[in-house]
């Protein structure tokens, strides 16, 4: 679905960002990854060129404006051109009532979540109105954006600010031929919740959120990424696509 494609995933190292860009590899583009542990992203690239594909890790943090300019720039210097890109660099952490919230941490989940998307959209589509041939944007946000629990901290408010971004986005290049949109998992298993040791009683409380009886996977989402970046969406932007087994339609 993107063959001969040209892809920029941020926070491709583990978890989403890994599996999302080891499946656009396999779809057939060129991918560049981005993320802060380069043991990890140069593990990534050897698992995509060991497995046929072509890959390059930039190690950056999304937060840093300069960071950012140079994971685009490198991967259009790299592979000629940016095609299309997954934003999905984000951290979580401990919830807690909002009295409770410290500002320590909201500037921390604010400064990846929030401004790391801001920023690498900003240079993605800089580099799209340079070469002047559309793009596709998908930016991770989450159910959260659209649903939250009492108690999650600020991450709630960050991934409403991605929902945001990604519609003002779409609404101001649509004419330049480049798509935004969003994908919002529910809890997937390789994620901050599905993956940590929680109770066994608040696991099956989360499966049971899930219609469909179990959490999702980063396949499900890698699936959905490709989808948007790919042809087949080219009528779709400004949206969020809900991958959730079920959780929104309780």
């Amino acid at each position: 679905m993107l063959q001969g494609k040209i892809a920029l995933v941020t926070g491709g190292t583990s978890g989403i960002g890994q599996t999302t860009a080891l499946a656009i590899a396999r779809a057939g583009a060129k991918v560049g990854i981005t993320g802060r542990r380069a043991e990890e992203g140069h593990e990534t690239v050897r698992m995509i060129e060991a497995a046929g594909g072509e890959a390059l890790f930039i190690q950056g943090d999304v937060s840093r404006e300069a960071d950012v300019e140079r994971m685009v720039g490198e991967t259009a210097a790299r592979f000629g051109r940016l095609d299309v890109a997954f934003n999905n660099a984000g951290i979580g952490a401990a919830g807690g009532l909002l009295a409770d919230m410290d500002a320590d941490t909201f500037d921390d989940m604010f400064n990846i979540n929030v401004r790391g998307v801001f920023l690498s959209m900003k240079h993605e589509i800089r580099q799209f109105l340079k070469q002047g041939t559309g793009g596709a944007i998908v930016n991770c946000s989450s159910i959260q954006a659209h649903v939250t629990i009492a108690g999650s901290g600020h991450y709630p408010a960050t991934k409403h600010a991605v929902e945001g971004y990604t519609k003002m986005a779409a609404l101001e290049y649509a004419a330049q031929g480049i798509r935004v949109n969003a994908v919002s998992p529910g809890v997937i298993a390789e994620g901050r919740l599905g993956a940590n040791p929680l109770p066994e009683e608040f696991q099956k409380m989360l499966r049971d959120l899930h219609p469909l009886g179990r959490f999702g996977s980063a396949q499900d989402v890698a699936d959905s990424v490709i989808f948007l970046m790919s042809d087949k969406a080219s009528f779709i932007t400004g949206s969020s696509l809900v991958v959730d087994g079920g959780y929104m339609a309780r």
